[in-house]
């Protein structure tokens, strides 16, 4: 399904910009995290990231055909999650509990949705209007926007992409103290990684500017709680049903 074909490709998008977030061998006697390299610094905020119990994404990143794909979404070691996706051609809901994915977007995210079949989409977005949609588990969205994980995990993939990041100072995202760290790409692309200072070394905001995809995403509400709630049976419908059994 186109849907989550999008949703899919925002995460992979925001988590470009982590995955050079792992090396680097540049060292100082700046404050905090005393003479530590961008190395250290940077393994030690992905570490911390993958072991908190949840964490809150808000950004946006543009994506290969230049469209641009906002999130807003908490999420859980257990999966659990939701929050917003906005395409720039709609905007949806996301929740995820037990073990079942579902999506309440507006009449133009689900008319984008549904533009390469559009008699499908004449029969089906006026039953949608308002309406939780159902998705089986094994969605490609989940693997995504809902698994945390998974998402953490991407960032320490390609050792050869995580070298060479500088330390950069001390400043400040929503409200709480974190360490720069900076590389300059050979691209001419400039990416940017805000450790926290104080507590745990979470990473608090991502940037990427200058490249082909560029973004912003900050990270926030650690460990606080996910409980997104069941849509009521009178507020779902599965979209497969709805369409003749037919993958949107």
């Amino acid at each position: 399904m186109r849907t989550s074909k999008v949703a899919t490709a925002v995460v992979t998008a925001i988590v470009s910009v982590a995955l050079l977030a792992g090396c680097g061998d540049d060292s100082g006697d700046d404050k905090p995290f005393g003479d530590q390299s961008a190395d250290a610094i940077a393994a030690k905020a992905v570490e911390a990231t993958k072991q908190a119990k949840s964490v809150r994404m808000q950004g946006d990143a543009r994506l290969e055909d230049g469209s641009t794909v906002a999130i807003d979404v908490s999420v859980d070691q257990e999966k659990n999650c939701q929050g917003t996706i906005d395409t720039g051609q709609g905007k949806a809901e996301v929740r995820h509990t037990g073990a079942t994915l579902y999506l309440r977007g507006d009449e133009q995210y689900w008319q984008n949705s549904l533009k390469g079949r559009p008699g499908a989409a004449r029969q089906v977005v006026p039953k949608l209007q308002g309406k939780w949609v159902k998705m089986p588990a094994s969605d490609a969205a989940l693997s995504g926007v809902c698994d945390k994980q998974g998402f953490i995990s991407a960032m320490d993939e390609d050792k050869s992409e995580r070298k060479g990041m500088k330390r950069g100072s001390t400043t400040e995202v929503d409200g709480e103290e974190a360490l720069q760290l900076t590389k300059k790409t050979s691209g001419d692309e400039s990416l940017g990684l805000y450790v926290a200072t104080e507590d745990e070394p979470y990473i608090l905001k991502s940037t990427s500017e200058g490249g082909k995809n560029p973004s912003s995403v900050t990270f926030s509400d650690y460990n606080e709680p996910v409980r997104p709630e069941q849509p009521p049976a009178d507020q779902t419908v599965d979209l497969q049903e709805l369409s003749g059994g037919q993958q949107a």
